[in-house]
């Protein structure tokens, strides 16, 4: 025993240092996650072309086979071709689809044990689903530039100015799509639920954001349905900056690109990225609630 006991004093105890959590930190780990969600994009090349292929087959396919329909010969309504009208609405699709895959990508994670690894590291919750968002939105936003090369195509001028502001407007959505990603994804537990789910709710958005069609003229259920949609307020500026380079008369813009209106007030466009920014605040936070709760 007295071995023992002599053993035991020389033994210590060395003291558990967690480090202290900051900005630098939670930057740190928002951006580890952002770094992680860029490696798979870049050695994931099937996925990127697969994920160009729907908002193709609707600019090009889509596009000239209703472009047909149209009375005005070589397509057009007026002074606006079908396939230039899309242009916006086909770069929504493409940052839909992507940044909500990007966001229930979460639930792999969580399948393969990833997930409880990141939520144990002294790092908030909150910082871990930024990076998810961030690097999500990223990956949206760069699969867009492939078909912004292609606006000559369909009639949209190369401005450089447009580009610029659009990429913005698409960072934008994309970061607000991949959050509601991530609150979807936040009580699922297999990947075979998830993408049923996804489905479910990115079509519906998809077809009441005034994507594939104008926003005026509408049945009064629809125009209600297409108001209280995220969606719509983030496509109509992407629609209003393209056509602010195209030269199409006062009358074909009203017709083509009216704006949303809340009754007899039209809502600026400024005011347009603003909610679809408070979206976007108000989606992350609700998925980092449900994550806490859940994890």
């Amino acid at each position: 025993m007295t071995q023992l006991e002599d053993r035991d004093r020389e033994l210590r105890v060395e003291a558990v240092r967690i480090p202290q959590s900051g900005l630098a930190t939670e930057t740190r780990a928002a951006s580890v996650v952002w770094q992680r969600e860029m490696i798979r994009f870049l050695k994931d090349r099937t996925r990127i072309f697969s994920s160009l292929a729907q908002p193709l087959l609707f600019l090009f396919v889509l596009g000239s086979g209703l472009g047909s329909l149209l009375s005005s010969a070589g397509g057009r309504s007026g002074g606006v071709a079908l396939p230039t009208f899309l242009f916006p609405g086909v770069l929504a699709i493409s940052v839909l689809f992507t940044a909500a895959f990007s966001g229930i990508s979460i639930v792999w994670d969580r399948e393969f044990g990833f997930l409880r690894e990141m939520l144990v590291a002294p790092v908030s919750t909150t910082s871990i689903l930024v990076g998810k968002a961030v690097g999500g939105a990223t990956v949206a936003t760069l699969q867009c530039v492939l078909l912004l090369a292609l606006a000559g195509l369909v009639g949209v001028p190369y401005d450089p100015l447009m580009f610029l502001e659009l990429l913005g407007l698409i960072f934008l959505m994309a970061f607000m799509i991949c959050a509601l990603g991530l609150m979807l994804a936040a009580r699922l537990k297999q990947v075979q639920t998830a993408m049923p789910m996804v489905q479910l709710i990115i079509t519906p958005l998809m077809f009441l954001s005034g994507a594939l069609f104008p926003l005026g003229n509408l049945p009064a259920w629809l125009t209600v349905l297409t108001h209280v949609n995220p969606m719509t307020y983030a496509v109509e500026p992407l629609r209003h900056v393209v056509f602010d380079r195209l030269d199409v008369s006062a009358a074909d813009r009203a017709r083509f690109d009216p704006g949303i209106s809340w009754g007899s007030f039209a809502v600026p466009t400024w005011l347009e990225i603003v909610l679809t920014v408070a979206f976007s605040v108000a989606l992350l936070a609700l998925a980092v609630r449900r994550f806490r709760r859940t994890d």
